[in-house]
């Protein structure tokens, strides 16, 4: 038998054992990873204050190739001239109501308009299957919000500003990259590479919780291939659970975000593509101002990413240092100061006094 035979031979096992492996990964009833459920803490949360203040929102909606996207649209009381508008989403797993109307309140105090969505498949939005968070995907949705407020009456169509926080961060600095007709970019503890965000995870995690979390990835992704119903997993947990998010602070930081209806799952899919993700790579394509919100003590962004994505963006990066953690920046007097920084920054390449 000649050694090109062998080789061929060879490559064929090869393959019908991975075959094998992913069909009993996907199919075997019994795997599951247990439920998380999320404890609601009290914060001493930025938005608080602001809720018990009477604001005027609208509920609205847009489409992405049918798919219904449910938001808010928040409207300065001066309309007497179109006005700038701040397009707003939230980070990994995240829905609207999770603390995102206290920064639209300020910003409409502020004489900004403001729009928060929902992403496909999560809160409010229609879509299917449900939890899933695509990357691709949310990236689309952020493309038909902007287009959405640039057509809204009343809307200054060349002051568009984008917003976003953790993974939104990142996605703010891509679209800005693809997308010249940005006015200016806010990110706060911003998701920059996926790569070391997830060398960061599994690190803190174990080779084992690790290797539990690529199962559970392939599991939900040979499912999507044989179009069957989709395999979740936690979005955050505690040390020692298998979740996405295990870091010191994520599940505490959830409970003060997160609603009381808020679903604590996500299609395992994501596990396989998130490393791919690196906003970081496209900055340099950025030509719009943008603030950079670096939390110094961040559990699961890591700042070599944010300082690495300072050095593309060049003379176009506005950079705020804050001696805290993750999700320190939502709550309090870190709340206060950072979204100061924010509104000083809007002020200044809005137009608005």
């Amino acid at each position: 038998m000649g050694i090109a035979v062998i080789f061929f031979l060879a490559l064929g096992v090869i393959f019908a054992i991975s075959l094998l492996y992913l069909l009993v990964v996907a199919l075997v009833p019994g795997i599951k990873a247990p439920a998380v459920s999320v404890k609601k803490e009290k914060g001493t949360g930025g938005g608080e204050n602001d809720l018990s203040q009477i604001s005027s929102k609208a509920h609205v909606s847009f489409a992405v190739k049918d798919t219904k996207i449910h938001g808010w649209l928040f409207l300065p009381r001066d309309m007497a001239e179109p006005v700038a508008c701040i397009v707003m989403a939230h980070g990994f797993g995240g829905t609207k109501d999770m603390g995102l109307e206290s920064y639209a309140i300020r910003f409409q105090e502020a004489g900004f308009a403001a729009l928060v969505f929902d992403y496909r498949y999560f809160g409010e939005s229609e879509g299917g299957p449900r939890q899933l968070l695509w990357i691709p995907f949310q990236l689309e949705d952020w493309s038909a919000a902007i287009e959405y407020a640039r057509n809204l009456e009343g809307i200054d169509p060349k002051r568009i500003a984008l917003w976003g926080t953790s993974l939104s961060g990142g996605h703010v600095i891509v679209k800005a990259a693809r997308n010249r007709g940005i006015a200016c970019v806010a990110a706060q503890c911003p998701g920059m590479d996926g790569r070391a965000s997830a060398e960061h995870i599994y690190k803190n995690q174990g080779i084992v919780k690790s290797l539990c979390l690529i199962l559970h990835g392939q599991r939900d992704m040979v499912r999507s291939w044989l179009h069957l119903s989709p395999h979740t997993i936690p979005i955050v947990g505690k040390k020692g659970d298998i979740a996405c998010l295990t870091t010191p602070g994520a599940y505490e930081g959830f409970g003060k975000l997160a609603p009381d209806n808020f679903i604590n799952e996500v299609c395992a899919r994501i596990v396989l593509r998130a490393d791919k993700y690196r906003p970081v790579a496209e900055a340099h394509n950025v030509r719009c101002p943008v603030l950079l919100q670096i939390c110094d003590r961040d559990e699961i962004t890591p700042q070599s990413a944010a300082e690495q994505t300072v050095e593309q963006l060049g003379s176009c990066a506005d950079v705020r240092h804050y001696p805290i953690g993750h999700f320190d920046i939502y709550e309090g007097e870190h709340f206060e100061i950072s979204l100061s920084d924010q509104l000083a920054f809007f002020r200044r390449h809005l137009g608005k006094i």
